[in-house]
């Protein structure tokens, strides 16, 4: 196949947006030069159609395959189970199995709840807050999927996601009954926090970290308000879980929960996602219709059982602190050197750069674009994985060096660059 585009527009006419994932949709990262499909995934390499085999310093299956695409141990396992058979009129004890080791690492915790996807696993989180609190309202900071609780917060003004998930969202279908039913605030905003959590709030929500670490401060406020408000308090996960220690960063964080949301790494790339959480919360799921034949199914329990303990075994969290300190180190230092405005993100476990340029979009693009050219999958963000080791890394900074050399000259001589069109603008966060 010469040109995979053509594909992807003959895949956006059958298709709504071509894909059923948004941050995989070509336009994110390079329109008309991104690869867009694959063939084959291994350890930190990405096949197309076109054979053509590429080091992945992106996203990692959007942040999934923490162990590393087709890790030999974990599909060992699944691949057995699978030859017994995925579904049947019966349990999979898996799912008790699985239930079992979570609740050995999250310790605040009595009970699980499964499902496949994050977006999914949230709906329920917040289905199970305004069942016990008997309140309706959720505050919360950050991106939390899709679900109709969380775009309630546009039908106000369509603009109240603009920091949260994308610019100018209309919220299509959302019944307008749920006006002011979410509310956003910025993360570690203490006093907006107080301002907006005084009455009729089920829940707070939030990502534990993405870019950097939360106020101590900001912290202890929140906990002390769900504290003494009867409020729920529900930690988004489903990206940090998994990744910056085993279990969640709630626990670096001394954030109490009441609920928490992994998904993403749990399944190493298969699908499954987990509410634990506190029996007075999670027992609402039995009295509240929640059930779906697709939760049922073994391979994610599987696949989850065994990530988890090859997770812990391996110490997968400090390898990927390791490579993350020497990323971004690297990128500061490179950037000083051809005196380039940029800043980083603080956290390795996902490791991100920021331009401060009027057209940011064109130079990431520049930046994908050159990248390409070396075989290498790169935005502006990194997912590591257990597959990547320090070789990976060393190239990747070669190349870096290379292209903001030459993004350098472009901006300092004010030169057009040619045919790109920019990316897509991706996801905005208040918790930079």
């Amino acid at each position: 196949m010469k040109n995979p585009n053509n594909l992807w527009k003959k895949a956006r006419k059958i298709i709504p947006g071509g894909n059923g994932l948004l941050s995989k949709r070509p336009d994110r990262y390079s329109p008309n030069k991104w690869p867009t499909y694959y063939k084959k995934s291994k350890s930190v390499f990405i096949t197309d159609l076109n054979g053509n085999k590429y080091l992945d310093m992106a996203q990692m299956g959007m942040g999934t395959c923490v162990a590393g695409y087709a890790n030999e141990y974990i599909d060992t396992i699944v691949k057995k189970n699978i030859t017994n058979g995925v579904n049947s009129t019966l349990n999979s004890v898996e799912e008790f199995n699985l239930a079992k080791k979570i609740l050995k690492f999250d310790k605040f915790a009595d009970q699980v709840k499964f499902a496949r996807g994050g977006g999914e696993a949230m709906a329920l989180a917040i289905r199970l807050a305004r069942a016990e609190t008997k309140k309706e309202k959720i505050l919360f900071s950050g991106y939390h999927g899709w679900h109709d609780w969380y775009l309630a917060a546009n039908i106000l003004d369509k603009d109240n996601l603009n920091q949260h998930l994308l610019e100018g969202l209309d919220p299509l279908g959302i019944p307008k009954k749920l006006i002011n039913s979410a509310m956003g605030f910025e993360y570690n905003n203490i006093n907006e926090l107080k301002k907006i959590s005084k009455k009729n709030v089920a829940a707070i929500v939030i990502e534990g970290c993405r870019y950097s670490y939360p106020q101590k401060n900001f912290i202890k406020t929140l906990n002390d308000i769900c504290k003494k408000n009867k409020i729920c308090l529900i930690i988004d996960e489903i990206t940090s879980g998994w990744r910056i220690q085993p279990g969640g960063i709630y626990k670096k964080l001394k954030i109490n929960p009441d609920i928490v949301v992994y998904g993403k790494a749990l399944g190493n790339g298969y699908a499954i996602s987990a509410i634990v959480g506190r029996k007075k919360y999670l027992s609402n799921a039995e009295k509240s219709f929640m059930s779906s034949t697709a939760w049922t199914e073994r391979v994610g329990f599987v696949a989850a059982e065994a990530l988890i303990d090859f997770f812990v075994k391996n110490k997968i969290h400090n390898h990927i602190d390791k490579l993350g300190k020497k990323i971004l180190s690297g990128w500061k230092k490179i950037a000083k050197k051809h005196e380039l405005n940029l800043t980083t993100s603080k956290i390795p476990h996902l490791c991100t750069f920021f331009l401060k340029y009027k057209n940011n979009d064109t130079l990431y693009t520049f930046f994908t674009n050159e990248m390409l050219k070396k075989n290498i999958l790169a935005s502006n963000s990194i997912y590591l994985s257990f597959g990547h080791k320090e070789k990976h890394i060393n190239k990747y900074l070669k190349a870096c060096d290379e292209i903001f050399k030459e993004m350098k000259k472009k901006i300092t001589k004010k030169e057009k660059f040619d045919n790109i069109k920019p990316r897509y603008q991706g996801f905005n966060r208040l918790t930079k």
